[in-house]
């Protein structure tokens, strides 16, 4: 059951889901197997944050670069897309949780995209939290594309480059109207952003853990909270 987000701790938390190849490597087992229990445990920390009350929870699943792996891990991943994301549908209805994808849609096949624009549609009447799902996102890209429109706007006159603002540039991105996350946790222990969310994260707190993501639960998610509550946030500033 949802409730009231404890005094402290962060509203916003994205999340980057690293691990599931070493997951599986350290039991034997194909990297396959080991993205199918990250998508579970996916599954039940969408529940967990929700019950937290958290504002907007934002998932990195797949991002720009990941088409570089071979084509039956790839693969895999399209057919797990497929029956998870009717799966969510289902957690986020119950759960009052409006879905948004953000990253480039069109080089998916066509039924994907339109289990994407189903999760949106389905979704739309929630207004508990926001699930934020990254696929084939990566924040250069995001930027890259971000620039374009605005070109293109101030070419047909529908923009002065000189009123162009943070508030302008953030309205072209793929989070427009979302919050900046509070605090980036990422798992497994790399210490790297890897393309995500280059311009959102400016002033997030970040929580690395060595849990893999086929690991991380309520608990660890708790502690990252935990930790962000301890944080002195000065967002460039000094306090007196």
């Amino acid at each position: 059951m949802r409730q009231q987000l404890p005094e402290g701790y962060p509203a916003n938390v994205a999340i980057i889901l690293d691990g599931n190849g070493r997951w599986a490597k350290k039991r034997g087992l194909p990297r396959s197997l080991g993205h199918r229990q990250g998508c579970q445990t996916l599954e039940q920390i969408i529940r967990d944050a929700n019950d937290l009350g958290l504002n907007t929870l934002t998932v990195y699943g797949f991002s720009t670069e990941n088409w570089k792996r071979s084509a039956e891990e790839v693969g895999a991943l399209m057919n797990l897309f497929r029956y998870y994301m009717k799966r969510i549908i289902g957690i986020a209805i119950d759960g009052n949780v409006r879905i948004r994808m953000i990253g480039e849609k069109s080089r998916f096949a066509p039924d994907i995209i339109q289990g994407i624009d189903d999760m949106e549609a389905k979704t739309a009447h929630c207004d508990g939290m926001t699930l934020v799902i990254a696929i084939n996102y990566g924040g250069r890209d995001e930027l890259t594309r971000a620039a374009r429109r605005m070109a293109e706007e101030a070419a047909k006159g529908e923009l002065n480059p000189e009123e162009i603002t943070e508030q302008t540039v953030a309205a072209h991105l793929d989070t427009a109207g979302l919050p900046d996350p509070d605090l980036m946790i990422r798992t497994s222990g790399e210490l790297r952003l890897s393309n995500y969310l280059l311009w959102q994260l400016a002033y997030a707190e970040f929580y690395v853990t060595d849990v893999l993501w086929p690991d991380f639960d309520k608990d660890e998610l708790v502690r990252a909270c935990e930790a962000f509550k301890a944080r002195d946030r000065r967002f460039g500033g000094v306090k007196k």
